[in-house]
């Protein structure tokens, strides 16, 4: 039984896997020692697991671990994957967008993947067909995008997601909350759009907190999976087992 933990910018999460299938995931804005205690009493099976943090605070969570797994995989630029890392910086790429790569190859073996993961930042990363991280794009997420719009102008309300917006608002903050949200939306499909004029074929994968809510919005085929990074990261565990 593993246990995989992606510690974000704005939210944790840790996931117990057992026979590759998340049995138990919890999420919070901040994990704390008493919350992995608790997991660790639900769930005594737990034999490895691996970390990653965009806080930077891995070396805060890794004593504990230790004590308490008899293999701990700290999740950065030394680790193997099964992928190629195509990226010209490796040791700049965030560790949830390669985790996110690898777990959008294994669900999608010989298939190119485009993985969208809407969290603090949209990112937009493409593996190819035979395996390789190609890259990607990095802009604000919707609440960034929002805060920004209330934080820097004068006057600008603070808005957030809506299930209805217009093409045309006709109020300050609606025409906020549809200019994050179409703007978002239209980001995507210019991306994909130019993409399909190079690639024959590719699944389209969107993953983090706000995934599921453009899903809906994007006339394309998508496949929404809300932890990708944490099955990616149980797939680099395996991977370093092995």
């Amino acid at each position: 039984m593993n246990l995989a933990i992606d510690i974000g910018n704005s939210m944790s999460k840790a996931a117990v896997i057992d026979a590759g299938q998340v049995v138990d995931i919890y999420k919070a804005e901040t994990f704390t020692p008493d919350n992995l205690d608790q997991l660790f009493r639900l769930y005594p099976g737990l034999t490895q697991g691996i970390l990653i943090s965009t806080r930077g605070d891995e070396e805060a969570w890794i004593p504990l671990l230790e004590t308490r797994l008899k293999r701990l995989v700290r999740f950065d630029e030394h680790t193997s994957v099964p992928i190629r890392n195509g990226y010209a910086t490796p040791k700049t790429l965030g560790r949830d967008r390669l985790a996110a790569a690898v777990g959008a190859a294994a669900l999608h073996p010989g298939r190119a993947s485009l993985v969208v993961d809407f969290g603090t930042a949209i990112t937009i990363d493409l593996v190819s067909a035979d395996g390789e991280f190609r890259g990607g794009n990095i802009s604000p997420g919707a609440s960034a995008r929002f805060r920004a719009l209330h934080e820097f102008t004068g006057r600008l309300p603070l808005g957030s997601l809506v299930e209805e917006t217009e093409l045309l608002a006709i109020s300050s903050l609606s025409a906020v909350q549809s200019g994050v949200v179409n703007g978002i939306v239209f980001e995507i499909e210019g991306y994909i759009a130019k993409l399909s004029q190079e690639i024959d074929d590719f699944r389209i994968i969107f993953t983090g907190g706000d995934g599921n809510f453009f899903a809906k919005r994007l006339n394309y085929p998508i496949f929404a999976s809300q932890d990708l990074v944490l099955f990616g990261l149980n797939k680099i565990l395996e991977y370093n087992a092995q």
